[in-house]
């Protein structure tokens, strides 16, 4: 709404996308929306993405299931739900299928987070990671990323 406040002002869509930190382009998409349809153009229509494919009574369904712990639904070689096993369970249960990433997001949304290891190997070998870094690294980066950046492209 503060663009459509600005576009009002007769301010370009430069200088709104300067002013309210936002690429040019979605300044531009944002002005071309104000013009067709004014202000009410720009309102928001609601979270982006798609809706959860689980019903509030399925979540709280999930929910009790987290709780019990992976040994009740099968997974008896470690204490630990990882999105994949939330991913199967859900399939199970419910005939839903999730992603790995669509089942973090839901572990997320219910209170739950997937582990990550609080150490690291006993066998590391830090002059092998730290040549890796300097020099596979730095090969096979995409150009102009940072070093330390990591994408995953899928």
């Amino acid at each position: 709404m503060q663009a459509a406040e600005l576009f009002e002002q007769k301010v370009r869509p430069p200088e709104v996308a300067r002013r309210l930190r936002v690429s040019l382009k979605s300044a531009y998409q944002w002005h071309q929306l104000w013009r067709d349809g004014g202000r009410e153009a720009l309102a928001s229509r609601g979270p982006s993405g798609s809706r959860c494919r689980l019903s509030p009574r399925c979540l709280e369904k999930l929910a009790g299931y987290l709780e019990q712990g992976p040994a009740a639904h099968g997974w008896v070689e470690n204490q630990v739900w990882t999105a994949a096993r939330v991913a199967t369970l859900t399939g199970r249960k419910f005939h839903v299928s999730h992603s790995v990433s669509g089942a973090t997001r839901l572990m997320h949304r219910l209170g739950f987070s997937p582990p990550v290891p609080t150490r690291r190997v006993a066998g590391r070998d830090e002059q092998a990671v730290t040549v890796w870094k300097e020099a596979t690294w730095a090969e096979v980066k995409e150009p102009g990323l940072p070093a330390g950046l990591h994408l995953l492209r899928g």
